[in-house]
């Protein structure tokens, strides 16, 4: 990409439209720094000068300060995607975008249909181009509520294609919001049965014994990564043990803000505890003892990097019908298997995976499910980074093709509650999506020349 094309993009990204973008390199030059074209532009604005009837610029911070300071911040954003391995050559952006006014997160977050909904979901008609309809189909998730520009940034990436956002709550008792971008039919779904319980108490009844009345909650938040510390969970037992009963409710309110947090149960009087591995493992439809041997750290870390069984079973299920023979499948970032387990539980059988998995505690996670339920071909690759454009040619002339490419990278550079390392897609970890984007072209390019 040019050094014009490259902050025309920039420009356009930020809000303005190609017109002035061009306008301003030509009344600047193609060395003017981005906060001079800026300047050119809102200066031509004000005198005036250019028709911005079709081109209002909807984002409030795109002013004359706010663009300066977004220019520096993208100038900052480029120097760490080169400096983490990012480029900026074939379908790659050459700059995080950082505005979302078209990507809108639904509420409620309910994608484009699930089973038994009411009110029913609203079926949608997407526009998918001839070339990009699978095989291969491709499937690729992560966290819905980010950064701006980070969903507009994913779509542009897959081929223009709309993300279906889907908060687990509607399909279990936990919640957990996330966005799939996916070539697969939206038509003719099935959901797992049994159908999962979808409240607390259905869940696990046991607690419903210990639950004070002041906790008003029948589902739980996201689960974590992480557990509360036994400092906490001591802390409010002192808290209720201290006060009366009923607690008055500045206590209580403070209590259930560490609930809520920890997603933390009853187990006694004024007892409040972590929900262990295997009730995590539950919620997100994993089979009993997935997880189990290796450390607790290690099994919640896995568990809540990993995706909800029960909402990728549902996507994957029109797969079912065709492929009766089996498919092949290319797993990035495969984690402890959560699309695996959602494949194996549909009933397809899994002729190869190639599973590429850089964690070595989610591997041997993977490899031990796969070795006690599979007879298909497992074959590991440590890193996406060391996985080359021809050894993934080399993949579909041996195998026939991929059937399905998944992955997701749900990592906490974009989640919107971390305040300290949330830098978007020039994070170590999520700027990986541009690996899933590049396997992704290489399969799609070598399968057509099949």
């Amino acid at each position: 990409m040019s050094e014009k094309d490259e902050k025309i993009n920039s420009l356009v990204d930020m809000g303005f439209s190609e017109d002035e973008a061009n306008m301003a390199i030509t009344r600047c030059g193609v060395d003017g720094d981005l906060s001079i074209l800026i300047d050119s532009i809102s200066a031509s604005r004000v005198a005036g000068t250019l028709d911005l009837s079709n081109h209002q610029v909807t984002n409030r911070f795109f002013d004359c300060f706010g663009g300066r300071k977004k220019a520096r911040l993208l100038e900052e954003r480029k120097k760490k995607r080169k400096r983490y391995g990012g480029t900026t050559q074939g379908n790659q952006p050459s700059l995080d975008c950082n505005h979302d006014e078209h990507m809108l997160i639904p509420n409620p977050m309910v994608g484009f249909n699930l089973p038994n909904y009411s009110p029913p979901s609203i079926r949608v008609t997407r526009r998918i181009l001839e070339q990009d309809i699978g095989p291969p189909y491709f499937y690729y998730e992560n966290v819905a509520r980010a950064l701006n520009g980070v969903w507009t940034t994913f779509s542009r990436s897959l081929y223009g294609i709309q993300p279906e956002f889907v908060d687990s709550k509607h399909l279990c008792a936990a919640a957990r919001k996330r966005g799939y971008i996916h070539n697969l039919p939206i038509d003719n779904r099935a959901p797992l049965l049994p159908l999962p319980p979808k409240t607390i108490f259905e869940a696990f009844p046991r607690y419903k014994k210990w639950w004070p009345s002041w906790d008003r909650r029948t589902q739980f938040n996201c689960l974590l990564t992480s557990v509360a510390s036994a400092t906490v969970t001591e802390r409010i037992q002192h808290a209720l043990e201290s006060t009366g009963n009923p607690p008055p409710p500045s206590v209580t309110e403070r209590i259930m803000a560490e609930c809520k947090r920890y997603n933390l149960v009853w187990v006694g009087k004024n007892k409040a505890a972590a929900l262990e591995p295997k009730e995590i493992e539950y919620l997100l439809g994993f089979p009993k003892d997935h997880t189990r041997g290796v450390c607790d750290t290690n099994r919640y870390k896995s568990l809540g990097n990993t995706f909800h069984v029960d909402t990728v079973a549902y996507h994957l299920s029109v797969l079912k019908g065709m492929f009766p023979n089996g498919v092949n499948v290319l797993s990035l970032f495969t984690g402890i298997g959560g699309g695996e387990v959602a494949l194996h539980r549909l009933g397809i059988n899994m002729r190869t995976v190639v599973s590429v998995e850089i964690d070595k505690a989610s591997k041997r996670i993977f490899r031990d499910w796969w070795d006690q339920t599979q007879t298909g071909t497992l074959i590991e690759i440590d890193d996406v980074k060391s996985l080359t454009n021809d050894e993934v040619a080399q993949f579909v002339t041996r195998l026939g093709g991929f059937d399905l490419v998944i992955g997701g990278s749900p990592c906490n550079n974009l989640a919107g509650c971390n305040r300290y390392t949330r830098n978007g897609l020039n994070g170590e970890k999520s700027v990986l999506f541009y690996e899933y984007v590049r396997i992704l072209n290489v399969v799609k390019s070598a399968m057509a020349r099949k």
